[in-house]
Order: structure tokens, then sequence, then C-alpha cells
């Protein structure tokens, strides 16, 4: 595709109800929440606002400029903006793979969310107990046909999105889940005032308490906050590719970031709110979401509609996370190979969901069959998570901060705080933000490989 014939999103608006969907994922509904509550509450949160803010949003900056820049996929950015053959190009690349392994094993999970929207619509918690509930998630881990099929229709779903380009595709689509995630999202939240834990739920999130942070935490903190804004993907560098050349850089990402901590902070309100109303603990852990929420919807008045809700919130933010992953595999060989958008997104399609089919397994027919110590699932996981994205966060960081030209920089922020605020971007992009996600990068590869 040439510069000329690029597509463009149709505004700013566009641009940021779609960013804002890629780094709105089930890591802002399901995860946040429970490290939240495993880490203290509100000394947490500060910690992670100011982790968004000095570290990640100039990375996000970095993707969006190299990106808007070259007008390129993921691989010929670092081309266009340095020479053909650039060692730098291998963040690209490895952000197509991440991408390609990211979304194997996210669709799967992203197929567990339907399954219980589905049985929300349907109404199949009432009736049941505590115990039965609680034990649908592993009902359906043991069941392998039921989890392929949910895989199947998640993939079904994002293919079926990506399919239709930018304007017919990805920004229509994001003009309908982010605004429809936002006012579930807000319906939730003036439902959880009527609730007796609503008060202690404010009082944890946003009453720091020190005494309960640790180094631990604020490792935690720094590297969720990273994965958060879908940064070392190579996802932004491609969203960034299709912005105008005038467009202003640091509004748009101030309003990603602000959008997607939002969402973070009002999920934590609504599961706090419910989970301090029913005298539980707030580090309840992963099985929030899938066991022990289900149970208290199915407890607790209106609970059909609360549940209903809840699950098409998170599916939403699941789907319009996924989009982003395979619309970063789809512009590399549209752009660089010159195929065909529709023949790439099906085939692409089909190479993730086969491969995808290991993780799903992973829960049952394959549960015994690991390599090391590591099932399928977990491989993919902690191979992206822990070595992939942060090492490929570092690179772009790096490259924007050392080797593109300062003046060009320079030019992308101005009228935002002027000199003070260029030179507080380079510091963060060439030592500090490096300096966190090598910290996070040595945590996460040791604590997963010998942990």
């Amino acid at each position: 595709m040439s510069q000329m014939q690029r597509s463009h999103w149709s505004n700013r608006l566009g641009f940021i109800l779609v960013a804002s969907g890629s780094a709105v994922g089930l890591g802002n509904i399901w995860k946040f929440p429970y490290i939240t509550g495993e880490h203290g509450g509100g000394a947490f949160v500060l910690v992670y606002l100011a982790c968004i803010m000095f570290v990640n949003v100039p990375i996000f900056i970095a993707e969006l400029y190299i990106g808007q820049r070259s007008q390129a996929d993921a691989v010929s950015a670092f081309e266009k903006l340095h020479h053909t053959g650039t060692p730098w190009r291998i963040a690209g690349a490895m952000g197509i793979v991440s991408s390609f392994l990211i979304l194997s094993f996210y669709s799967v999970v992203g197929g567990w969310v339907l399954d219980f929207q589905v049985k929300s619509v349907l109404n199949q918690f009432a009736g049941k107990t505590d115990q039965e509930i609680g034990g649908m998630l592993s009902a359906l881990f043991a069941d392998p046909k039921s989890l392929l099929l949910w895989h199947l229709a998640f993939m079904v779903l994002t293919v079926g999105i990506v399919i239709g380009g930018i304007s017919r595709g990805i920004e229509r689509w994001g003009r309908i889940l982010m605004p429809g995630l936002f006012a579930i999202l807000i319906g939730l939240l003036v439902w959880c005032t009527s609730l007796e834990g609503f008060g202690k739920s404010i009082d944890f999130l946003f009453t720091p308490n020190f005494d309960k942070l640790t180094g631990n935490s604020i490792l935690v903190a720094l590297g969720h906050s990273f994965f958060t804004l879908s940064l070392g993907l190579a996802a932004m560098i491609t969203y960034g590719s299709y912005l105008d050349r005038n467009e202003d850089l640091v509004k748009a990402s101030l309003a990603v970031a602000a959008a997607d901590t939002t969402i973070a902070l009002a999920s934590g309100i609504v599961i706090f709110s419910i989970v301090f109303s029913f005298g539980l603990a707030p580090n309840a852990g992963p099985g929030l979401m899938f066991s022990t929420l289900p149970t208290l919807f199915n407890k607790m008045p209106g609970g059909y509609l609360v549940s209903t809700g809840f699950f098409s919130l998170v599916a939403f933010a699941a789907l319009s996370s996924s989009i982003s992953l395979l619309e970063t595999i789809v512009t590399y060989f549209v752009d660089k190979r010159g195929l065909s958008r529709s023949k790439v997104t099906i085939y692409a399609g089909v190479a993730i969901y086969l491969l995808g089919i290991l993780s799903a397994l992973s829960f049952n027919t394959l549960a015994d069959f690991k390599i090391g110590k590591f099932t399928f699932f977990d491989l993919f996981d902690g191979l992206t998570t822990n070595i992939l994205l942060p090492l490929g966060g570092l690179i772009i960081s790096l490259f924007y901060g050392w080797i593109l030209s300062r003046e060009g920089v320079k030019d992308s922020i101005q009228g935002h705080g002027g000199e003070l605020a260029w030179k507080g971007l380079m510091w963060a992009a060439r030592i500090f933000a490096p300096a966190c996600i090598l910290w996070v990068l040595y945590n996460g590869a040791t604590n997963w490989l010998f942990g």
C-alpha cells in the first residue's frame, strides 16, 4: 500500500476510541482490581498512576510517533525512519510475533468470557448453588469441545471486524464497542452507589496506606501499567501509521491513557463495592471474575441485569483488544507483502485459531504435556508477557530517544510545555523508561523461568 493510498482515521475521536479499545482489555477489568486488592489499595493505585504518566505515556508517544512519521507497518516503520535492513526493525518483528502468540491464547480466554456472557443472558446462574456456580469455569476447562467452540466464536468476531479495514471495520466498531463499554460501566457505577460497600470501595482505592506497599508492589504496578497500554506489541506503531501527520500526539496519548486508567479504576470501584457489600476479602485473586462475582450476582436483587451488563462489559473489552492484535499482523502482510487484506485476515485468523488449540487443550487433553515446566498456555503467556513485550518496549524507547532526529521528535510535542517538556520526554525515553523496563524484564524473566 503506498503512502498516498493509505487509509487514515476519520478524526482524532475515532483514533482515541480505537486506541483506547486496544488498551482497555481484560487486564483493566479482571487483573487490575485483584492485584490492587493483593497490594493494599490506594498506595498501589498512586504508584500505578505515576508509572502510567512517567514511564508509559512517553513510550506510547514514541510508538505513535514512529507509526505516524513512517506511515508504514511495524517492521517497515523502522526502516523508513532509519535505513533499509536496520537492526532496530527487530522491535517491529517481535511485536508481530507477540501479537500472534498473545491472540492465540487471548482468544481462548475471550471464549471463556463469551461463555459466561451467554450464561448470563440465558439466566443460567439462577437456581444454582454457590458450589455449582463456582465450578462452572472448571467444568468449561474440562470440556475441550466447548473451549474450542468458544475460541472459534471469539476469533470469528475478531476476524469479521478487522477484515473490514480501518474505516469500515475497526473504526466503525470502535465507535460502537467503546461507547457501549462506557455506558455499561457508568450504569454499573450508578447501581453500585446503592450498595453498602460503595463507600468502603472508594476508601480502599483512593486512601493510600503506604505501610502495605512493598518493593514487589511497585514492580507489579510498573509491570501492569506497561502492559495495560498495549506497549511493546507495535500495536500503537500500527495504529499510529493511520494517523494524519499533523495529528497532535501528546493530546491523543494523554486521552488514551486517561480513558484506560479511568476504566481500570471504575472497574475496581464496581468490583470492590460488590465484594465489600458481601463481606469478602479484596484479594480474592484471579477467580474473582469467573467464580466469586457470578455467585454474588445470583444473590442480589436485579442480579440478572447486573450479571448480563458486567459480562457484556468484559466481552467488549476483550474484543476491542483482540482487534488491535490481529490488525498489527494484517497491516504487516498487506504493507510489506502487498497481499489482499481479506485474504491475510482470514489466513491469519485461521493460523491463530489453530495455534490457540494448543492453549485451549492445555486445560484438559494436553494438561500433562509440558515443555519444561510449562503447558502451552503458560509458555505462550509467559514468553510474551515476561520477555518479548518488555524487550520490544525497551528497543522502541531507545530507538525513539537515541536514534531518531532530535528536532523531529521536538517538533512532535511543540505547544506542550516547550523546552522543558521536550527535555523531560527525552530523559524519560532515553534513561528512565529503559531502566524501569529493564527492571521489569529482569524480574519477570527470572521469576518466570526460575521461580
